[in-house]
Order: C-alpha cells, then sequence, then structure tokens
C-alpha cells in the first residue's frame, strides 16, 4: 500500500518523547520494534509504551530512563510485550498495564502520567486486545498505534484472534486523529486520520479482490493468496494467508448478514 502521508524525522519529535528501537528488525517487524519513552519536561517519573523482546541491551537502554511510572502495552505479540517482565523486575516491580489481563494489570480509560494525558482508545482487529494510546501535554498531541497503523506497509489481522469487521471498525474511529502518529514498527508519520482512511481504502480494494478471486473458485486461503497476493515474499505468505483467512471470515458474515438487511415484501 502506498500513501501521501510524509514521515516524520525523528529529530523533530515533541521534546516528551524518546525513541528506542529494538534489535529485532525482519520481516514482520521492518526495522524493529518501536519502544516510546514518555516523559513530559520537569515531571520526576517516565512512562514507556512497548518494551519489545527480552534484548538485555535494549533493556537497559530503556532502564537509563528510570523511574518509571508504568509500562503500557498496545497489544500482546511477543515482539512488544516479551520484555515487559523482566524490565518490571530490573526497576523494583514497575506495573504493566495492558488490555488483556495475561500481559498486565488493567489499563485505565484515562489518566495522567509522567505529567502527560493519556488516552486509551480499544482498537481491536489486528489482536482482540489492540489499543491505541492518545498522549497530550496540552500542546503537541500525538498517538502511538501499536500494530493497528504501521509507519510502512499494511497490518497483518490474524484471525481468529484478529478480526477484519473490528478491524474496519477501528480505522474508521481512527481517521478521527488528525494528529502525528507513532507506530509500533517503521517511521512516524504526520497525519494519523489520513493514513487510517489510506488504510480503509486498501482494505476495500482488497475485499474487492478477494470476492473476485472466490467468484473464481478460489475458495481456500491458500488459492486467494495465489491470486491475490502473487507476488508475495515466501517468507511472509503466512501472514498473507492469515489476512486471507479474516477476509474469508469477514465475507462469510457479511453474506449470512446480507438476506436479514432486507426489507420484508
Amino acid at each position: 500500500m502506498s500513501s501521501q502521508v510524509e514521515t516524520v524525522p525523528v529529530e523533530q519529535l515533541p521534546g516528551w518523547l524518546t525513541l528506542l528501537r529494538a534489535p529485532n528488525a525482519g520481516p514482520m517487524t521492518l526495522d524493529g520494534t518501536n519502544t516510546w519513552v514518555l516523559r513530559a519536561p520537569g515531571s520526576p517519573d517516565a512512562v514507556v509504551i512497548d518494551p519489545g523482546p527480552d534484548d538485555a541491551g535494549h533493556l537497559a537502554s530503556i532502564a537509563e530512563h528510570q523511574p518509571l511510572a508504568a509500562i503500557l502495552i498496545t497489544h500482546g505479540h511477543h515482539d512488544h510485550v516479551e520484555g515487559a517482565e523482566t524490565l518490571s523486575r530490573m526497576l523494583g516491580g514497575v506495573p504493566i498495564l495492558a488490555a488483556d489481563p495475561k500481559h498486565g494489570d488493567a489499563l485505565p480509560e484515562r489518566a495522567r502520567m509522567a505529567g502527560l494525558e493519556v488516552e486509551v482508545i480499544p482498537t481491536p482487529g489486528h489482536t482482540a486486545d489492540s489499543v491505541c494510546f492518545s498522549v497530550t501535554d496540552g500542546q503537541a498531541p500525538a498517538i502511538f498505534t501499536g500494530d493497528t497503523i504501521l509507519g510502512r506497509g499494511t497490518t497483518v489481522v490474524a484471525w481468529p484472534d484478529g478480526d477484519l469487521g473490528d478491524y474496519l471498525a477501528s480505522l474508521g474511529a481512527l481517521r478521527a486523529y488528525k494528529t502525528l502518529m507513532l507506530p509500533g514498527h517503521g517511521p512516524v508519520r504526520s497525519d494519523c486520520g489520513e493514513l487510517a482512511a489510506a488504510y480503509l481504502t486498501h482494505r476495500e480494494q482488497r475485499l474487492a479482490q478477494v470476492r473476485a478471486a472466490m467468484a473464481g473458485g478460489a475458495d481456500t486461503p491458500e488459492a486467494i493468496v495465489d491470486v491475490v497476493y502473487p507476488d508475495v515474499d515466501p517468507s511472509v505468505r503466512f501472514a498473507a494467508e492469515w489476512s486471507a483467512r479474516a477476509q474469508l471470515e469477514y465475507l462469510r458474515r457479511e453474506s449470512q448478514a446480507a438476506p436479514e438487511q432486507l426489507d420484508p415484501l
């Protein structure tokens, strides 16, 4: 997917924000997991979003920003949450806050942390527990999107934990956030809302391609990938098949719901 939304150089980030990129680059993680450290000027403590993998060097670089008031999690994939418990222990039991209770304590809907106003936005779809964080110091708002919207490329919807219907609804909600976007992977982007709209357009185009493939006889994730994603890199074909499963399930539900939506004669 291409987009005209401009990237933002790291040196132009708000002064309350630091990027620490984990050393886990790969086909699914792009340049590595983006770990974000937030601290308003004058705040006695910081918070961290997505500590990333359980990598000693990376966690040590996060710990240099202590004291931490909390560790926030956008979703439970290991490349975002694996290092959270280790980091918490390193820092004497810093609380881990996540939407899924198996990864931490409950996230508040709104809170003041590290001198900043933090709002939790439920954005299921990539995973069932995905959230975004809208953060402001009163002057420079930003939204942290985890894997719901990436800085480059598109997001996998890994059915059954991921759900395409939920994902489309989450993208629709994020169109309202016309502000700086800090993703879980890839570069910073200038306008979350504009990129969310581009993602929606891309998903609609993909669904049209899948419908056409199904009309031509493709009825399995493998067959859909052969037709719709013919040039997919073999190293990430499994991810394309995850998305194809999500697309097929979405269209199956759509076809079942359609007769119920007809006006009675």
